[in-house]
């Protein structure tokens, strides 16, 4: 994979692409994405309840700020010292443990009226590559069904909740059922040239975007390429067992026939250390089985995405928007003149 960026006019007309998540995994994919396209929306998840985002949708009726924040921080162009705000936390008083983004987010939404609008103008502030959509403005919950029988309401109680019944996670839905999803997402996701889906929490991240009214239908309606970018480990509290395929089956079980063509995996070592940290949690790295996910009619590519620093295992976002663009331009599709034609280059 070449290391090389785009020149200005690359950049600027770079494919469309609509990234569709929430969470730590989406924002580190964007950082890597917003080098090599202008062209970017991210489609995002608003069923948390928990931290300081959960206390700013009690306090004010106000959506969930935090994963959007993320991935605003993410595509942010500001100085450092506005970086270095955007993610402070408070240590002390009422505000402990509330980040400085989320209040920005919250004074906007009571200045405009519209979490929407609140988005699109902080967006401006911070100069971002690229759009951040919430993809519902309805205040939903997220509910987990298990296995047993047992459910469980709320984002933040559904992995602790996990762990008391000791079985998977059989499915989840939201409250109310199907809300609509805001206009700009359905857009994002029809004009896209590539569609991604993940990396981040399979039930509390990513699956909850599907379940707006119309998402999954757009993402499975749309010719462009839709790839799965799979997690490097499992997650305690929500996937612990699961292999890529599970992922997949879950990802197709709440979406729409035709949801996905193809899944990306890591093939890069994680570091020991790392390793053992994770075991402890009952984390180990994704298991890639290759035969059930071509029994899934979806094609496998594997790559060395993930990150060779830091304290997490985590993807790298340079490699992984490398190998997601090398396997867009092997494989998108146009419609010209009623005819499905393969790009082949930029």
């Amino acid at each position: 994979m070449s290391e090389q960026y785009p020149t200005l006019q690359q950049w600027e007309r770079g494919p469309k692409i609509a990234a569709v998540g929430g969470g730590t995994g989406l924002s580190t994919m964007l950082r890597g994405l917003k080098k090599y396209t202008k062209n970017l929306t991210a489609v995002v998840t608003v069923a948390d309840n928990g931290g300081g985002s959960g206390m700013l949708r009690q306090d004010l009726g106000m959506p969930p700020p935090g994963d959007i924040r993320h991935c605003m921080e993410a595509l942010a162009n500001t100085e450092p010292v506005m970086e270095k705000l955007l993610t402070y936390r408070f240590t002390e008083g009422t505000l402990a443990g509330q980040s400085f983004g989320n209040l920005i987010l919250a004074a906007l939404n009571g200045i405009t009226g519209s979490f929407e609008e609140a988005v699109t103008q902080m967006s401006h502030v911070l100069a971002i590559t690229g759009r951040v959509i919430p993809v519902t403005s309805a205040d939903v919950q997220l509910e987990a069904v298990f296995e047993n029988g047992a459910r469980v309401v709320g984002e933040s109680q559904i992995a602790a909740f996990k762990k008391e019944q000791d079985c998977r996670i059989h499915h989840v839905s939201l409250i109310p059922d199907h809300p609509k999803a805001t206009p700009a997402a359905l857009a994002a996701i029809g004009e896209a040239d590539l569609i991604l889906l993940g990396p981040g929490s399979l039930y509390t991240s990513i699956i909850p975007n599907l379940l707006v009214e119309g998402v999954a239908q757009a993402i499975a309606q749309s010719d462009a390429p839709k790839i799965y970018v799979c997690n490097i480990m499992t997650q305690d509290g929500e996937t612990e067992g699961y292999t890529a395929a599970d992922h997949l089956e879950a990802l197709l079980v709440h979406g729409a026939p035709g949801l996905l063509d193809l899944c990306l995996a890591n093939t890069a070592p994680v570091d020991p250390e790392l390793l053992e940290k994770y075991r402890e949690e009952d984390a180990v790295p994704l298991n890639v089985d290759r035969e059930r996910i071509a029994k899934l009619g979806l094609e496998l590519v594997e790559r060395p995405v993930a990150s060779e620093k830091g304290s997490y295992a985590r993807h790298d976002p340079d490699r992984l928007a490398q190998a997601v663009l090398e396997i867009y331009r092997s494989r998108a599709v146009r419609i010209f003149r009623g005819e499905r034609r393969y790009i082949l280059e930029e």
